[in-house]
This record gives C-alpha cells, structure tokens and sequence, in this order.
C-alpha cells in the first residue's frame, strides 16, 4: 500500500528570471533521452496502467515534466 499526495517538495520563488539560462537548461533536458521524452513515455504508459490511482500517478508525473518544456 503506498500513499500519493500531490504537492511541491520545496516552494518555488523565483525572484530574478533568466532567460538565456533557462534556453540552455531546457536544450540539456531534450533530446530522445532527455525529460520530455521521459515525459511522453510516462504518458503513453497510462493507457495500459491496471488501476486508476496509477493512472492519475502516470498522468500527474508525465504532465508535470511536459509544463518544464512549455
């Protein structure tokens, strides 16, 4: 049995936006082995998931990734 709560481990302030870094962060975590593309798998693995709260786990994981990359 495992318990599942949807929150931030740690608060996120961002006080000072940098662009330029996060042009390069964001070309570090793609590529066919980066986040997004675990993002898509975490996704495309839902549909087959035996019980619903997995579901809802793969779906929470998979689209949190993906909001990194809009």
């Amino acid at each position: 049995m495992w318990n599942y709560e949807k929150k931030l481990q740690y608060p996120v302030n961002i006080k000072n936006p940098n662009p330029k870094l996060a042009k390069f962060i964001i070309s570090q975590l793609g590529g066919p082995d980066g986040e997004l593309a675990a993002s898509m798998r975490y996704l495309n693995q839902r549909y087959t998931a035996p019980y619903g709260e997995i579901k809802g786990l793969l779906t929470d994981i998979g689209v949190s990734v993906s909001v990194l990359h809009l």
